[in-house]
């Protein structure tokens, strides 16, 4: 009865039936993939936490400030907080439309060209991705994090998992907004997987999504 049956639906236009060894082997496979996800999951839990302590405690006063991009009032209380912190230098990551007048902001307050560094990017994750090279070469191991505060989480998220794996820390210094809601979960937990994406591959994923914003 049951070889009748797998027979007629063998017959059907775009029905596959599948031998239980080919089951099996999907089966194993899924399984690997599973215990490959858990084990690295489990590899920057365990690892991550550890360099940023080490961060910590050898750089206990950040050395840098770091302003993420695409809002000028975001600009505007950098530049006065640095005025407070003269002796590190604004790291800067916005479109690269925006850059010009981000400069022109920061002169407004007195603060020198010298002390600026103007990358162009187009969100949140590759804000970080391409500047953790720099923050390296500088020997940063500590830097200010500055964007407005229901952009936060998600950025402290991605910055302990792409700067993190690399021995930098962070300190949050957030921009109070006009009745923003906080950034949802799910926005969150996507740039952390493209975060550990780029650990892995190098790669962000952000070609898959062009439209993807910065904030």
């Amino acid at each position: 009865m049951l070889k009748g049956r797998r027979k007629f639906l063998g017959l059907i236009p775009g029905f596959v039936v599948a031998s239980s060894s080919s089951i099996l082997l999907s089966f194993n496979t899924q399984k690997i993939l599973v215990m490959l996800v858990l084990a690295i999951a489990f590899f920057f839990a365990s690892i991550i936490p550890i360099r940023i302590a080490v961060a910590l405690h050898q750089a206990p006063i950040p050395q840098a400030i770091l302003v993420l991009g695409s809002a000028s009032e975001r600009m505007e209380f950098a530049a006065r907080f640095w005025q407070s912190h003269t002796n590190v230098d604004i790291w800067v990551s916005d479109y690269a439309r925006n850059l010009d007048v981000n400069r022109r902001i920061f002169q407004q307050f007195d603060v020198p060209n010298q002390r600026l560094h103007l990358d162009g990017r187009t969100d949140t994750v590759t804000n970080f991705t391409t500047l953790v090279e720099d923050f390296i070469r500088q020997k940063l191991q500590h830097i200010y994090l500055i964007t407005s505060d229901y952009h936060m989480k998600r950025a402290r998220a991605i910055a302990a998992i792409v700067l993190g794996s690399h021995g930098v820390a962070v300190t949050p210094v957030e921009v109070p907004s006009q009745g923003e809601e906080s950034e949802t979960l799910m926005r969150v937990v996507r740039d952390c997987g493209r975060s550990i994406l780029w650990i892995v591959t190098g790669r962000t994923g952000a070609s898959f999504n062009p439209r993807l914003e910065k904030l």
